[in-house]
Formats: structure tokens, sequence, C-alpha cells
């Protein structure tokens, strides 16, 4: 059963299309790619996604129901979280109080309830404090929650994003570039983790990804565009081997002088 289904998705600026008629779907449960070269597209159709951009035309079905057009806030309530590829992490708060800055979309007790410490607000705290040393345990940063997130290496830092992101309670996790500036042992142990979210949380995922091995070793299926359209779609066998994925990356050959 798919989890998000986009259809006929197009996105112009300025008579720029960036996003030509893309049609995809992600399987609830399953661990997919989104790749392409440089400049393909990928962030955008991903900002159309999670409502940073209003998509030209098309549709985007996440959980049965159309988001097209909705504000950020109120699809990662729906269950749609994500990570970004540049850190956005409120470097001068703690660990912990970053985490639990991803709970806000799942809070109830108000602003009045905050500035009167009322017995209900009091409670939901304690209950948001909890869950969110839960998931820095799940991502292995439980034991520096205290430490100030611009102080933490930055692998350390990825990690709290991610963190943050499980504390919305998502249904469907994006994941941008979350491999970026991390060495090989850091890359096996992200592999590990996406692993771990989707059998252990039984969350989706849905990650833009430049590191090949590591797509072609987490992903179930694997979507390929180039210049906005989608032109391959498979398993990492079958894009492996797919002519316009390998000419999309690499580039036609010249002609062979015969």
């Amino acid at each position: 059963m798919a989890l998000l289904e986009v259809n006929n998705l197009a996105l112009s600026f300025a008579g720029l299309h960036v996003i030509k008629e893309l049609e995809f779907s992600v399987e609830e449960g399953s661990i997919a790619s989104l790749i392409g070269p440089n400049g393909a597209g990928k962030t955008s159709v991903f900002n159309c996604l999670t409502g940073f951009y209003r998509p030209t035309a098309g549709t985007i079905i996440f959980n049965g129901k159309s988001i097209i057009h909705k504000k950020p806030y109120k699809i990662t309530r729906q269950g749609m979280a994500r990570t970004f590829q540049n850190l956005r992490l409120f470097k001068s708060m703690t660990v912990l109080e970053n985490v639990m800055s991803g709970m806000h979309c799942r809070s109830s007790a108000g602003p009045i309830g905050a500035i009167l410490r009322t017995g209900a607000q009091q409670k939901e705290e304690a209950e948001i404090n909890e869950f969110c040393e839960r998931c820095l345990d799940f991502v292995g940063l439980l034991a520096v929650k205290d430490r100030i997130a611009s102080n933490l290496a930055y692998g350390d830092q990825r990690r709290v994003e991610w963190a943050r992101a499980l504390a919305t309670q998502p249904k469907l996790l994006l994941l941008d570039e979350p491999a970026a500036g991390l060495n090989h042992v850091e890359k096996q142990q992200l592999i590990g983790l996406i692993k771990r979210i989707r059998d252990q949380l039984g969350i989706t995922i849905f990650l833009i990804e430049h590191d090949m091995g590591l797509v072609m070793k987490v992903s179930e299926k694997i979507t390929v565009i180039d210049y906005g359209e989608k032109i391959a779609q498979g398993n990492a066998d079958e894009i492996q081997n797919n002519s316009k994925v390998i000419e999309a990356y690499l580039g036609k050959e010249e002609d062979e002088i015969v």
C-alpha cells in the first residue's frame, strides 16, 4: 500500500520548469530513494512534499489525504518529517532542547498553561522530556543530552537532527543528503540507523543521497530524475544497469571513429 503518491507534479519558477509531470509512490514500511545528478530537482521535490514550495500542478497524497498547498507545520502534524542537507540546529540550545523542539507540533498545553505552569502542562512537559530522551537513546546520544548542540562533532550534530525528526512521531521520514559530510565509519553507522528506524520503529524512509554505495545498500525502490523528469524507477540492480541512468550521470559517449 502506498503511503505517499505523487502524480503529474510540476513546479516552475519564472517560466523555468524545475519539475515536469513527475510521478512516483513510496510504499508503507519501505526504504526508498530519490536520486539524480546535481540540479536534477531532488530537493525541490522534497520542498513540494513538505509545503515549502507550492507546486504549479499535480497531486500529492499522503496517508490517503491530499497535502497539496498545505503549510509545512500541518504536513508535519499529519506525520511527515524531514531533515535538511545543511544543519538547522538551535546551536545555543542543548541537545535535548533541540530534540524537544521537534515535539512542538504534538504539544497541547498551550502558552497559557506554560506561563501558569499548570498541572497538565507540567505532566505534558515530563512526557515530552521522556520521549525525547528515548529518541536520543535510539540514535546513540543520550549521554550528551545536556551539552550545547554546537559543541558536538559534525556527525553527532547530524544525529541530533535525526532525533528531532523522530520526536515529531512521523509515519514518513524524509532524509535530505543524510550522509553529507560523514566519514566512512559514520556512513556505515547511518546505514544501520536507517534500517533500525524502519525495522524497529515502523517508520517509512524516503531519502535523497549522492552516495550511491549507501543508496544501493539501503533502498528497496529507487526513483531517478534528470532535469525534473523521471527517467527510471526500480530496485538497485535495475537502476545500476539502466542505460538512461548511466547516461544521466556519465553523459553520452562520443561517437566512435570508424
